[in-house]
């Protein structure tokens, strides 16, 4: 069965935001969000908002409450070392987590964040904004 997705564009204080329904879920882009704020450097906004301690317990909490297999034990580690400058939460351990909660088994997970991440790669060297280390 195929999943129907339904995109949309919302305006939060003059920023258009997209929007997407799949099937009974809302979900909003932190990409656009993190635009408003740094338009050049959404991906840092991000970044800095995936280490901070509440964002990082805010989604324990909400793994908590929400997935059946949360490990609360493993969490742990995670919020004991959220807020620290080694600290960083990637969007693929965030894609991870979907992955889980839609049910695919390990092996499918690991390719589809196998595939994900030779996505990203690639749209990294194609980009001509990316400074390259001779």
């Amino acid at each position: 069965m195929k999943k129907k997705f339904t995109n949309a564009k919302i305006e939060v204080r003059g920023t258009e935001i997209t929007a997407i329904r799949r099937e009974d879920e809302d979900y909003i882009s932190l990409t656009d969000i993190a635009k408003h704020r740094e338009p050049a450097r959404a991906d840092h906004v991000i970044q800095n908002w995936m280490r901070n301690r509440n964002t990082v317990e805010f989604l324990g909490m909400w793994e908590s409450l929400n997935n059946a297999d949360f490990k609360p034990l493993e969490f742990e580690g995670f919020r004991n070392r959220a807020g620290l400058n080694s600290f960083v939460l990637t969007n693929l351990e965030s894609l991870n987590s979907v992955l889980i909660r839609q049910g695919l088994p390990q092996p499918e997970r690991l390719a589809t964040l196998n595939d994900i991440a030779i996505t990203q790669m690639r749209t990294l060297l194609s980009a001509s904004s990316v400074k390259r280390i001779k």
